[in-house]
């Protein structure tokens, strides 16, 4: 009796084995790279393409045949025009005829006043005490420069993201154009934006307030986007019922009922306006952004302390008063009519008394350079005696830091060949989500490497690597500590949101301080920078583990190691994860922002192509730190995934 052969199953393709052979395959190359031709180790001249030429022939085409020019000195004019407006009131830069600018003492009064009626009294001692510091520091001019830039950006971002943000939740085909370029557009490093609006626009406060209004309009189009998303059908239907027109619907039930996350999207819009104004320096904004590049470049640490004060209070202040904002629920005041507007009332006779006070003596109105405090000679001395005291060891750290470490694990990754790379990144592509993610992968990596720039994208992967390792083993411990109960937990997170409020300049005061101007400060400022969202994720994945399954682990005999280590670190993996990928994008916009005081990566030639103006080289760059940056944000978010979706099915 024949007994029929079934034919044998089909080649199935395992996932983790070609991982692994891409990952051998990039083994093998960096083993035998002496061996390897040169066209294996750096892709060959030729196949090098001219990214930055396009660029510039599309920018020329753009400005010369289409007319683009025009439309940017029109919007120029017109923003300008609003510069001069708040210049004037605020610090008087052209000074009217018979109108001076706002004293001090009343633009002080008006911030207190509304600092009181979002969050109360210690709000209010907050923005007025921020002003009164601002003034008797000598400060004024250029804190109002910097602030004129603000008041004029952050109602064009607004505008802008709320219009956007509107055609995307409208249309599915505007919303899938949107998404990949809101991506790109917010991991793109600050310089990149600066060089295509000095091409068209020149230097100078309109081209910092239009750099403004371009880098923080994209988090406006997002919460306008998720807010309008968010609004209950019940909500729609009571307003359809109503007999509202569409007109009506959209502007009296979906907004409204949208304003906690566009208020939240107007208070990112102000940070991150605040955050390119004081980095728009580099472009000829005057304020306390150029003051403080002029004195970092100067080594005048004392005076930097004062400016990088004022910087910080007024992000604190901006940051503290937006929020209270978003999460004020609006009012019915009911009683006399001097009840319902007794806020406005004191605020009017406040600012009668401040203009009274500067009639009377001219200090109230403008604070002059003989009359400022300063606390720059203490602070030099201090700075000084604590150098002296601890130079023995910062001078053995940077010797150690950059001879055992910093400079082999630089040679280390420029001595990897392009293709050993490229082959490791699919594999590992392949390993956390398949072909898919593999494509993703070399889609991302492959351009860097066209475009020439390889090397000096290496020495950035460098830096981000070394860096966000530091983050991570300072961050996850004080994450834990920060989670060991829910006050402590507030403190720590209340901690963690005022350094996210300081603008990454700030943190290059007290590197340039203790190390110089060399590698080990822009290690040491991009660490600083990048733990904070790694203790802050520690902390919301632990307090996000239900409680049951942690009872449950406890009854089971389990020791608090043992729970630390089996139980919550696992199921808070997910969240440490985002957290990692956030490190690794404030650790690629710190690197290029602190090129300047040190390494030779893509910051500093980002830098030299703004000096040049060279606007194809320096989106070519910028589109590298973001392909970097959006690579990273891939392959963990797409591994997080995976393993959240383990965990739940176990």
């Amino acid at each position: 009796m024949m007994t029929a052969t079934l034919p044998p199953p089909p080649l199935r393709l395992d996932q983790k084995r070609i991982a692994l052979a891409f990952l051998l395959a990039s083994l093998l190359l960096v083993i035998f790279r002496p061996a390897l031709p040169a066209g294996l180790i750096r892709l060959p001249e030729g196949l090098i393409l001219p990214f930055a030429d396009w660029i510039n022939a599309t920018f020329a085409f753009a400005r010369d045949e289409l007319g683009l020019m025009t439309v940017t000195r029109a919007f120029s004019d017109m923003v300008e025009a609003c510069l001069d407006v708040t210049a004037n009131l605020l610090y008087g830069k052209s000074r009217w005829p018979y109108v001076g600018p706002i004293p001090w003492a009343v633009i002080a009064a008006t911030a207190g006043m509304a600092g009181y009626a979002l969050g109360g009294v210690r709000l209010a001692l907050l923005a007025g005490g921020t002003f009164v510091w601002i003034a008797v520091m000598g400060q004024w001019k250029w804190a109002m420069e910097t602030l004129s830039v603000i008041v004029v950006a952050v109602p064009f971002s607004v505008a802008f993201g709320l219009l956007m943000g509107t055609l995307a939740w409208r249309s599915r085909l505007a919303e899938r154009i949107l998404n990949p370029i809101l991506n790109i557009a917010q991991s793109l490093p600050h310089f990149a934006y600066m060089i295509p609006v000095v091409v068209f626009i020149g230097v100078g406060p309109k081209a910092g307030a239009i750099v403004t209004i371009i880098f923080s309009v994209p988090p406006m189009i997002r919460m306008t986007l998720l807010g309008l998303r968010g609004v209950s059908p019940e909500i729609i239907e009571s307003g359809k019922m109503s007999g509202t027109t569409r007109l009506q619907l959209m502007t009296r039930v979906r907004l409204p009922a949208a304003r906690t996350e566009i208020l939240i999207g107007v208070n990112q819009v102000i940070m991150q306006s605040l955050a390119m104004v004081v980095l728009a320096s580099f472009i000829g904004m005057p304020g306390l952004g150029q003051k403080l590049l002029q004195l970092l470049q100067a080594l005048k640490i004392g005076l930097s302390v004062e400016i990088g004060i004022t910087i910080v209070l007024l992000a604190i202040v901006l940051d503290r008063m937006s929020k209270a904002w978003a999460v004020k629920q609006p009012e019915h005041a009911t009683g006399p009519w001097l009840y319902r507007h007794r806020l406005l009332l004191i605020w009017l006779g406040l600012v009668a008394l401040g203009f009274v006070l500067a009639w009377v003596h001219p200090y109230f109105s403008e604070v002059g350079r003989k009359q400022a405090l300063s606390m720059a000679e203490p602070v030099d001395a201090a700075v000084g005696v604590l150098i002296e005291m601890i130079s023995p060891v910062t001078d053995w750290l940077r010797w150690f830091l950059i001879t055992w470490v910093l400079i082999p694990l630089r040679d280390a990754f420029l001595w990897l060949p392009t293709t050993a790379v490229l082959l490791a990144l699919a594999g590992i592509g392949w390993r956390v989500g398949g072909l898919r993610s593999a494509l993703v992968c070399l889609a991302f990596a492959l351009p860097i490497a066209l475009s020439g720039w390889w090397d000096r994208a290496m020495i950035t992967v460098y830096t981000v690597f070394v860096s966000v390792a530091l983050a991570l083993i300072l961050g996850v411990p004080l994450g834990l500590l920060g989670a060991v109960n829910e006050a402590r937990s507030r403190r720590f997170l209340l901690v963690c949101d005022t350094f996210q409020t300081f603008p990454s300049f700030i943190y290059l005061i007290p590197v340039i301080m203790l190390f110089g101007v060399n590698d080990v400060a822009v290690i040491a400022a991009v660490v600083v920078f990048a733990t904070v969202p790694i203790v802050r994720y520690t902390i919301e994945g632990l307090r996000g583990i239900p409680p049951e399954i942690v009872e449950s682990a406890k009854m089971s005999g389990a020791s608090p190691m043992q729970l630390l280590r089996h139980v919550k670190l696992p199921l808070a993996v997910p969240t440490l994860v985002v957290g990692a990928n956030q490190s690794i994008m404030f650790s690629l916009f710190m690197v290029i922002i602190a090129a300047f005081i040190g390494t030779q990566d893509l910051g500093q030639e980002m830098q030299r192509a703004l000096s040049s103006t060279d606007v194809g080289k320096g989106l070519v760059l910028g589109f590298a730190v973001a392909f970097m940056g959006l690579l990273a944000d891939h392959l963990l978010l797409k591994w997080a995934h995976g393993r959240g979706v383990a965990l739940r099915s176990s």
